[in-house]
């Protein structure tokens, strides 16, 4: 065996970086950084590890790259392309110059329909890119699950597949030809070459044709090694895919750069084949009594042809039917008590195309005496829910609370299908013998269960267990013969046993192959081959430690602060650009530090002693948390549901502890008391010359910051309760509590008025709490929470006579009815008050929806007159309980009902107010709401519940925009 001498590297310090950081800035067109603040966001991805880099590249062009390549040569300095971070593996974390291409190389640059392929740059996440392709018919093949955030750079150096594997395989069938850069900095383009073509490259003066010359002889002394060593599964992803260049009828290194983690090129852009897009999809929900039978009915299930074929097992299943608002769509699918179930999958022109298929799936079971059950799922709202509640038990899983975690060791290996179900069950003596844990999901079909142990990082027996699970997973995948790595790329976790597993051999040609591209060891050195220790560079290991902070809010069922932060794992679902609400301030800004992701790491390292602990309450934590808009999207939508808007609230309780209240903040926290003080009548009439003339909206712009660009709402000369009051109205119907917000009482009364008058015409009774009872949602997101519990408590006092009547409290602003059912029980943890009454409140649409279900609204006579409604729902609502009664309750009187997709309109209560957030606002809005609102025409009704939604929409549109009770009212016949 030759022996290969390793490249060292020169030290690099504070002096060094500093002239390397010098001489590069004056050629960049992009950005550089080197700040410590910025190095901890990018220490993390996805995975278990933590490497801190020497600096962050946010390149603005390809010419970036070159120039940060050749210099860092010149330097020594390792570099790590990277690009959404959602690396499972450790690939994506190195003590290296980190390239993020995602905030400005993110271009679609062409698209051939005709030819069926894309040329994008390599910061382009594939949901975007996919949607650009939907009216062409077309997609890309792979669909990793983390779609959102996975860019296509990052997807061929991991060689990424998805679900639908069986009929797409991984990316090295779909890439056609890459520009990128060697370590050196020479550019280079890789395409399929014919003998000729590779033979000519060969002849070459310069690195290229190095590069060809040495890589030929590779091929030729060691062909016989890399064909006889490369595992045969057709998933295989360990080590480099030397075998795909065995053939010399037709070679394309682009495809040797697919699973290669950036230790051979830096890609700058990438031409990817693509695939049509299915018309028509139907799932068969297989039901087995046990995980055991599902997994040995896969092979029975493939005889069928299915595009794909997920389980999802009775672990994942009871969680989810204790989760909220997902109980009743598991109900339909989910018959029984079943210990797993086989999401099967089909494609077809038609429907019945699909419901031959799904005869012919149950005929075939039933031939075979497996499954007890098949639920048919053909509608696309059916199939939603299907993988909506997949995906949500996945989650609820994943988000376990305390230091037992479900972490990616050995959840990428593959078997042959028929080996499956024999190799989970030895998997499961082995972790049984370790007293381990374990979830199990994912890709059945491909013979890749994607099974994670819970392991305690922070405790030393548990690490050594992790080498001990490691290994004999390793194994046994060998023993069944299979791969360690199937999709999730080799990493440090994987990259470890790649000499145990595929032999010293193979590895020795790999050292070649990367010595031939990479002379020096620059690109992402120590991965992929000569791999640190998999229990070394932990993000949490053993020696992890968190500070001791005094706590505002109750954090006893996260076991703490400290654990409410660490409950990221930095799977980087908040760096999606395309859907849902999560998160608004990054899909505008691409910029890792406003995702809840990058505060998360900016607290851990904080509190871990990563950075200094001054720095909890110094600037460069507060920029990154500002952006922050407390949407609440991450407490629903991140796989780990963290609710970084309890955090951010927590924490600013510690920095104005620090660094003092300013007066804007207490003028925005106290503004319900304000609004009170000012009641209506000649206060009113006064206060609004003052907002409305200009030299108060120049000084308050300048000495308080609140923007003069910006109307702030006007008060109303009589408050909704001064209203209400001189009414006489006694009904004899059932009696709800009407809770009159501050918004809704003292600016728009008339949402109120709407509201009270709409129940009358129901028959109901209306009662309305003394206007002093206050939520406390301006307190809380200003985080002066010492004020703000005892609003709350105030709150409780006054409205817990409703509650022990038993009448519904109904409220109108979503963000402040529901502060009753989520942050109160934080700020008043133990009192059985507070947990009654956060069962008896409910939004206006929720309680429209539960008095149709009821059969109250049977007889109501509605307007015959169609409209069309565009809805947009607040943050809060749609995080915590959705959108879906307010769809509902909107359709009653025959309206066509459009839910928009459209994150956060970005007046966020007082943010959009704020000086110096005005203009990130206004992008907010830009982004769906404000051009889906100008694109409606004139006989389409806008409805939004958030009072702050309604006024970022006149503002942005001039459009006004109704809450559902006005609509509802005047709907009435």
């Amino acid at each position: 065996m030759e022996t290969l001498v390793r490249p060292t590297r020169p030290i690099l310090s504070t002096e060094r970086l500093e002239e390397f950081a010098a001489r590069l800035r004056p050629r960049l067109r992009g950005s550089l950084c080197m700040d410590p603040m910025t190095r901890a966001l990018y220490a993390t991805d996805a995975s278990l590890y933590r490497m801190e880099p020497v600096g962050v590249l946010l390149p603005a062009h390809a010419d970036d790259v070159q120039a940060a390549l050749e210099l860092a040569q010149e330097f020594g300095i390792p570099v790590l392309p990277r690009g959404g971070g959602s690396s499972l593996a450790g690939q994506a974390v190195n003590e290296a110059l980190v390239i993020d291409f995602t905030p400005r190389l993110h271009r679609i640059l062409e698209i051939n329909a005709e030819e069926r392929w894309v040329r994008v740059e390599p910061g382009c996440p594939l949901e975007q890119l996919n949607r650009a392709l939907q009216p062409y018919g077309l997609m890309v093949g792979p669909d990793p699950a983390s779609g959102g955030r996975a860019t296509l750079g990052g997807m061929l150096a991991n060689n990424s597949t998805g679900a639908h594997s069986i009929l797409y395989g991984n990316m090295i069938r779909h890439v056609h030809a890459v520009e990128a850069l060697l370590a050196d900095g020479t550019p280079v383009h890789f395409e399929p070459l014919t003998a000729e073509a590779w033979a000519e490259r060969t002849r070459r003066d310069g690195p290229e044709g190095r590069l060809y010359r040495e890589l030929d002889a590779l091929l030729r002394e060691k062909g016989d090694i890399i064909a006889r060593d490369t595992p045969r599964h057709w998933r295989r992803n360990s080590g480099y895919r030397l075998e795909y260049l065995l053939d010399p009828a037709e070679r394309n290194l682009a495809q040797l750069l697919c699973g290669s983690e950036g230790t051979l090129a830096v890609v700058t852009e990438l031409t990817v084949k693509l695939v049509p897009r299915p018309k028509r999809t139907a799932l068969g929900v297989v039901h087995f009594h046990t995980r055991d039978e599902a997994l040995r009915a896969v092979t029975t299930i493939l005889e069928t042809e299915p595009s794909a074929v997920e389980l999802f097992d009775g672990v994942a299943i009871e969680a989810t039917r204790h989760a909220p608002g997902y109980a009743p769509l598991l109900a339909t699918f989910i018959q029984g008590d079943p210990g797993a179930v086989l999401i099967t999958e089909y494609f077809g022109e038609s429907e019945a195309e699909l419901v031959h298929r799904l005869d012919v799936l149950e005929a075939t079971l039933r031939r075979a005496g497996q499954g007890y059950a098949v639920v048919r799922a053909l509608q696309p709202e059916h199939i939603r829910n299907v993988w909506n509640v997949r995906s949500e038990g996945v989650g609820l899983v994943m988000g376990v609370k305390g230091d037992h975690k479900p972490i990616a060791l050995i959840e990428d290996a593959a078997v042959p299908v028929e080996h499956l179900a024999d190799y989970v069950a030895d998997l499961e003596r082995l972790l049984q013998e370790t007293n381990t844990r374990a979830v199990f999901y994912a890709h059945a079909s491909a013979g890749c269960l994607h099974i994670r142990p819970f392991i305690n990082t922070k405790d030393a027996r548990e690490v050594e267990k992790m080498r001990d699970i490691a290994v004999g997973s390793m194994e046994l995948v060998k023993k069944y013969g299979g791969v360690l790595s199937s999709e999730h790329g080799d990493g440090i976790v994987r990259g470890s046993l790649n000499e145990a597993f595929l032999g010293p051999e193979l590895c020795d040609v790999y050292r070649r192959l990367k010595q031939i591209f990479d002379p020096d060891g620059l690109l992402n050195p120590g991965r992929v081959i000569d791999t640190p220790p998999l229990t070394e560079n932990l993000r949490m290991g053993p020696t992890y430690h968190t500070i001791e902070l005094i706590e505002e809010l109750d954090w006893s069922e996260e076991g703490g602060f400290a654990r409410a932060v660490e409950q990221c794992n930095g799977n980087g679902a908040c760096r999606k650009l395309e859907s849902g609400v999560m998160c608004p301030s990054y899909m505008v800004t691409r910029d890792e530090r406003h995702t809840t992701r990058g505060r998360a790491n900016a607290l851990r390292s904080v509190m871990s002693g990563a950075l200094p602990v001054e720095e909890l309450t110094g600037e460069a934590l507060y920029e990154v948390m500002d952006l922050c808009v407390q949407c609440k999207g991450c407490k629903t939508e991140c796989p780990s549901n963290v609710d970084m808007a309890r955090i951010k609230a927590e924490w600013l309780a510690k920095y104005w502890e620090a660094n003092g209240v300013p007066l804007r903040v207490r003028l925005f926290a106290h503004q319900p008391r304000l609004a009170r003080w000012i009641g209506g009548g000649w206060k009113a009439q006064l206060a609004n010359f003052g907002l409305r003339n200009p030299l108060v909206r120049w000084v308050m712009d300048r000495a308080l910051g609140i923007s003069a660009r910006r109307r702030l709402p006007a008060f109303a000369v009589e408050p909704f309760t001064h209203w209400f009051r001189r009414q006489q109205r006694t009904l004899e119907g059932p009696t709800v509590v009407l809770f009159a917000d501050t918004f809704n009482n003292y600016h728009h009364p008339e949402v109120a008025r709407a509201a009270t008058e709409f129940f009358w015409k129901l028959g109901l009774q209306v009662v309305v709490p003394d206007e002093r009872a206050c939520c406390g949602r301006p307190l809380i997101s200003k985080g002066l929470l010492s004020e703000a519990q005892q609003q709350v408590l105030d709150a409780v006092e006054r409205l817990h006579p409703y509650v022990e009547q038993g009448w519904p409290i109904v409220g109108l602003e979503p963000s402040c009815i529901l502060t009753f059912r989520d942050e109160l029980l934080a700020l008043l943890p133990g009192d059985p008050r507070a947990r009654a009454l956060a069962r008896s409140v409910f939004t206006f649409e929720e309680y429209v929806a539960r008095l149709a279900d009821e059969g109250r609204l049977d007889g109501v006579r509605w307007t015959e007159t169609p409209r069309r409604v565009l809805l947009h729902g607040h943050c809060h609502q749609k995080a915590l309980v959705g959108t879906q009664a307010a769809a509902r309750v909107l359709s009653l009187p025959g309206y066509t009902v459009e839910v928009l997709d459209t994150s956060c309109c970005g007046m966020a209560g007082a943010f959009g107010y704020e000086k110096e957030h005005v203009d990130i606002s206004l992008k907010m809005a830009e982004r769906r709401l404000a051009p889906a609102v100008r694109a409606a025409d004139d006989g389409t009704l806008i409805a939004a519940p958030g009072t702050s939604c309604r006024a970022q929409i006149q503002d942005t549109t001039g459009r006004r925009a109704l809450h559902p009770a006005e609509i509802l009212l005047e709907a009435l016949a």
